[in-house]
């Protein structure tokens, strides 16, 4: 049962959080990725795959702690059931993958590529994530925690059932967007640089209507003079 604020007269519902019980794991010691790889029940820990391609892998019930993921291939990729915790990167490609029940922990990414992917009962707790490209992705039940995004792209993205709780969003881009149940009242900072006009379908505080105000104004074309 999905629970909600309600606003006004409408409820605004709430996003569903992953439950990810890993079971015992064993660790992995192949070495490098290969692409449509099937790696279950797995910890990864520490691990360099920069460069390498796991294009088409399934990730299911694994757990990966402090690896290096600057330039991998995941295009395609499936995390299922997962625990990602201080991955770090530049470059990563996860174009049209598949995040369902995952956790994705004090991330450090930069240009992380996630267009056309599909996210589902992810949550993203602390971390920093640069150039974040979401476009033409689909997120339904995300929450953004305590974490730093800069200049996201949420181009054509559908974003249903997600909220950004002590989040810094800086420079966002809504672009064709669409928000369904979009909660960003518990933002630290929302910045919108564009796409202002697809707000509709989220809910935010009084004080950061104020701080949207010229953003408004300038999409409505409205001179503000004294």
């Amino acid at each position: 049962m999905v629970h909600g604020k309600r606003v006004g007269k409408r409820v605004v519902k709430a996003a569903r959080r992953p439950e990810v019980r890993l079971p015992e794991l064993m660790a992995f010691d192949e070495g490098e990725l290969t692409p449509d790889g099937d790696y279950d029940g797995l910890e990864f820990r520490d691990a360099d795959f920069v460069g390498q391609d796991g294009g088409g892998a399934r990730f299911m019930d694994c757990a990966l702690t402090g690896c290096a993921v600057d330039e991998t291939r995941l295009r395609h990729a499936r995390f299922l059931d997962s625990v990602l915790t201080g991955i770090r990167g530049v470059g990563t490609d996860l174009a049209e993958a598949t995040l369902r029940d995952v956790e994705l922990v004090e991330a450090r990414l930069g240009g992380v590529q996630l267009h056309g992917a599909v996210l589902e009962r992810v949550l993203v707790r602390g971390g920093k994530i640069d150039y974040l490209n979401l476009r033409k992705a689909r997120l339904k039940d995300v929450v953004f925690e305590g974490c730093v995004l800069v200049e996201p792209d949420f181009g054509a993205a559908r974003l249903e059932r997600v909220a950004f709780t002590d989040c810094v969003l800086k420079g966002a881009d809504l672009t064709a967007a669409t928000l369904v149940d979009v909660d960003l009242r518990g933002a630290a900072e929302l910045d919108i640089a564009r796409g202002v006009d697809r707000l509709s379908g989220a809910v935010i505080s009084h004080a950061q209507l104020l701080d949207l105000a010229p953003v408004l104004a300038a999409e409505m074309g409205l001179r503000v003079a004294d």
